[in-house]
């Protein structure tokens, strides 16, 4: 729904992602306020919007498998540790710049999930869900097996100095930007890809796989594409792991990983690219209110360990996506849809 008065001459106009004024002044305040970040905020908080910024990309990721094709993945935690450890190797062992080591883990990651996507064109549903978990058993396993100048081994891969066009981006001030660009570009290519033709096939395949094949849509080919789609996000994101945290292994991508990616789109909803940012935002707020309230008790209380605050800390995360689930199972971006639309009709009532 859109404000009054405001019309289009052409399909064209009525496709873009800013397609009024206010749009685009609310995008470049938007800009202006993430420029300015860094100069305001702590050490602590900017390291704490780096690590969203990494998550809304692999989050981004498994809403065009799981959300636009309806395809679900359990994971997604090991294409992100596949794009981790190539990146590190290739900078590590060969010296690839930075920017080419993270789009080459991309494309290694998205190559790798096309051997576990093969079942996709056959197998739907819990059934497929339980193949993709076979990525994440196989990746640690995998990597573990691999000569050692590969990928470290058990021991993991360091990275001693992390520099993009020969300036040093050690710091969370500097490493910051990095992130956020990267992000700015892969929700770019994610926000179109929804809106191409590619992206309507994925949803006709999630709507009725039976009906988009009568219609002409390859089943095969496009369900392959959307894992190949989701992994190469994936891959993007845990090559700027790599690089943040310059020391990776196999213990850092889990299956409770992939888990927490699928809560945090459950929880922003699984219709749009926007439902990946809002998801990441919200649960890793909570997390860090969590923490919070758990480093007092535990201040207080000095009986209390960190298992105890662990365990509390995934029990009211669950209920929250128990909450989302039941209350709001479009999740916060449909909300946000809501209050849009509301303010846009004001001060009429909604039907």
């Amino acid at each position: 729904m859109l404000p009054s008065g405001v019309h289009f001459r052409g399909h064209a106009e009525e496709m873009r992602l800013l397609r009024t004024g206010p749009q685009r002044a609310a995008l470049a305040l938007l800009v202006l306020l993430l420029v300015a970040f860094p100069f305001f905020a702590s050490t602590y908080v900017v390291g704490l919007a780096i690590t969203v910024a990494i998550t809304v990309i692999a989050v981004a990721g498994l809403q065009i498998t799981v959300g636009m094709a309806g395809l679900l993945n359990l994971g997604q935690s090991a294409f992100v540790g596949v794009g981790a450890f190539t990146a590190a190797a290739l900078y590590a062992n060969y010296n690839v710049p930075m920017l080419p080591a993270i789009a080459l883990a991309g494309l290694a990651s998205g190559l790798v999930s096309i051997v576990f996507s093969l079942p996709a064109i056959r197998i739907r549903g819990l059934y497929l869900a339980l193949t993709t978990i076979a990525a994440q058993v196989v990746f640690p396993i995998v990597v573990l097996r691999l000569p050692t100048a590969w990928f470290g081994g058990s021991a993991g891969i360091g990275l001693d100095r992390v520099q993009i066009f020969g300036v040093a981006v050690e710091t969370p001030s500097s490493f910051y930007f990095v992130a956020v660009a990267v992000m700015a570009v892969m929700l770019l290519i994610a926000f179109n890809l929804q809106r191409s033709h590619v992206g309507l096939a994925f949803r006709a395949i999630r709507d009725n796989d039976i009906a988009s094949s009568v219609l002409g849509v390859q089943l095969g080919r496009y369900k392959i594409m959307a894992f190949f789609a989701g992994a190469v996000f994936a891959g993007v994101a845990g090559g700027l792991y790599a690089f943040y945290i310059r020391y990776v292994t196999t213990d850092q991508f889990t299956i409770w990983l992939s888990i927490w990616y699928l809560g945090m789109l459950i929880v922003g909803g699984l219709s749009g690219p926007l439902g990946a940012i809002l998801g990441t935002l919200a649960v890793t707020v909570l997390q860090e209110l969590i923490h919070w309230g758990g480093n007092r008790m535990m201040a207080a209380m000095p009986q209390l360990s960190g298992g105890v605050i662990f365990a509390v800390t995934n029990i009211v995360l669950g209920a929250a996506i128990i909450y989302m689930l039941i209350r709001e199972p479009h999740g916060l971006n449909h909300r946000w849809s809501v209050l849009k639309s509301a303010y846009r009709i004001w001060p009429y009532p909604r039907a």
